[in-house]
């Protein structure tokens, strides 16, 4: 669960990393040109991410609009909560009571990839799904 909610942070940090960039380059073309309007709590741009963790196991993290996030593990099972960006980490507070953690992430590569690691330093790969 902790891998997932890992996930979710990491992708939602690298598309707001995404976001930040489009936004200096897209600032003259037209509004219906521009990235996707934020999460009301993150300030990350909604969307789905392909996590996957050190042991090649992989998962899915959504982002959506309203700042929240679900999770789906390799084997189906969803786990569902709450975004926040923390002091410059992507922080995923799941429902019921398991902990939230919190990741850093690096800057995004040319396909949009980054890495986020965890708090207890568990380290995922995050890619932004392709459509």
């Amino acid at each position: 669960m902790k891998k997932l909610i890992l996930l979710a942070a990491c992708a939602a940090l690298s598309a707001c990393s995404q976001k930040a960039e489009e936004t200096k380059e897209v600032a003259a073309e037209p509004a219906a040109e521009a990235a996707p309007a934020p999460a009301a709590d993150s300030g990350t741009p909604p969307g789905t991410y392909d996590v996957k963790m050190a042991d090649g196991t992989m998962a899915t993290t959504t982002i959506n609009a309203d700042g929240t996030y679900v999770d789906t593990d390799a084997k189906g099972k969803q786990a569902k909560g709450q975004y926040a960006t923390r002091d410059g980490k992507d922080c995923f507070d799941p429902e019921g009571d398991e902990m939230g953690m919190c990741w850093a992430v690096s800057k995004p590569g040319a396909d949009g990839s980054f890495i986020a690691t965890a708090d207890d330093g568990t380290v995922v790969t995050v890619t932004p799904k392709a459509k």
